[in-house]
């Protein structure tokens, strides 16, 4: 293995905190991590990287991760990750056409339940180190 121009050392695969680390490889590890805080606080894992393919000229829709709170709610949670707070952080990457994707992925999903539980939108923001959980993020409508 040695060291790719402009990139430092790393394959691009496996470890996440690579450099050369691949786009993909840093959000499975972003989710991994979200997901591991949101158990330590009592959730449960329904499923994870929810899609909704989209139509030709309509982006799909992804949910990162839907869990169970201890109380019922079905929460869907988008993870974002940055390697800093510059630029407004993690937290405010996630934009308003990004809420109406989740939430068009969210509805999709609720469309297979024979009963409607109580739901919400998390976001859980990592700027580097510091992970933040923002429970009730945004709303549906």
């Amino acid at each position: 293995m040695g060291l790719v121009k402009g990139w430092g050392w790393g394959s691009g695969r496996g470890d996440a905190k690579a450099p050369g680390a691949t786009t993909k490889a840093r959000g499975d590890a972003a989710e991994d991590r979200a997901l591991a805080h949101l158990q330590q606080q009592g959730l449960q894992l329904v499923q994870r990287n929810y899609r909704l393919a989209g139509g030709p000229r309509q982006r799909a829709g992804e949910v990162d991760l839907i869990l169970r709170a201890p109380d019922g709610t079905l929460v869907f949670v988008e993870v974002r990750a940055r390697a800093g707070g510059s630029h407004g952080g993690a937290a405010a990457s996630v934009t308003g056409l990004k809420q109406q994707r989740i939430v068009r992925a969210a509805q999709h999903y609720l469309m297979g339940l024979a009963v409607l539980p109580p739901c919400r939108f998390d976001v859980v923001a990592i700027d580097g180190e510091q992970l933040q959980w923002l429970p009730g993020a945004f709303e549906a409508g």
